[in-house]
């Protein structure tokens, strides 16, 4: 496994307390890094911090990543307690309710809108005001290929996760004379906690998608995620790196 130098980093994870967010964070902390993980999850931040403390220096921070004043409070409090954030990976999202566009409920569009892209919004304006303040940042926002091919049945999901590759990729254009570098990853489906949240023949239809036969490994995830948050990637911004076991057509 190749290992990024991440000494002296402060790095904030956003849904760091479990599935891709706690692979990443453990990833970076492995590379030297200070680690904050934002959740709204109290329970689960308590025990990934317990866990990863033994790697290395970890903070939490329990935040509704929907409410803009939290995030800003989260923002200061990370600061206060690491002086500055390096690198930001935003992992945090739902998968939402399934069902066909024409019987999809609009509570629940506005939820996983909000929840999946707003919040994305939330978080990347105000890390990286501090990252242009410092002329330096690394930032990943979790995707989807559902964001690229759009699935059946997971409208609101998609349209987010398509969100998120647009704000990405403003955002790095908008940036691109500074060194800061902003990036996403669009994985296939990883078996995570966020199956839980789905229908059994909506994850047997995104299996089927996959040539490689298989779900991502969250671990591998992890390693696209560190290479492009690492100081070695100092030119590639504003792009979407593919991680779906060959599904994407583009």
């Amino acid at each position: 496994m190749n290992q990024y130098d991440f000494t002296n980093r402060a790095a904030v994870v956003t849904g760091g307390a479990q599935g891709i967010g706690y692979a990443v964070a453990e990833r970076l902390l492995e590379g030297g890094a200070r680690v904050a993980l934002w959740d709204r999850d109290e329970g689960a931040l308590a025990e990934a911090r317990a866990s990863l403390a033994k790697t290395g220096d970890v903070e939490t921070v329990l935040v509704d990543l929907t409410d803009r004043d939290a995030v800003a409070r989260a923002t200061s409090a990370t600061l206060a307690r690491f002086d500055k954030i390096d690198v930001l990976v935003h992992s945090a999202g739902i998968a939402g309710a399934n069902a066909p566009v024409a019987d999809y409920a609009p509570e629940e569009w506005a939820r996983v809108i909000d929840v999946d892209l707003n919040a994305a919004f939330h978080v990347n304006q105000s890390v990286v005001k501090t990252m242009i303040a410092r002329g330096y940042g690394r930032i990943v926002n979790i995707a989807s290929i559902a964001g690229k091919e759009g699935n059946p049945n997971a409208s609101a999901y998609s349209a987010a996760k398509a969100g998120v590759i647009a704000l990405t990729k403003s955002l790095g254009k908008e940036t691109a004379g500074l060194d800061i570098a902003v990036n996403a990853v669009t994985p296939a489906a990883a078996r995570t906690k966020i199956f839980e949240q789905m229908k059994q023949e909506h994850i047997d239809y995104m299996l089927s998608k996959i040539p490689r036969g298989r779900f991502v490994e969250v671990k591998e995830i992890a390693s696209m995620v560190a290479w492009l948050v690492s100081s070695e990637n100092s030119f590639t911004t504003g792009a979407v790196f593919d991680l779906s076991g060959g599904r994407a057509t583009y």
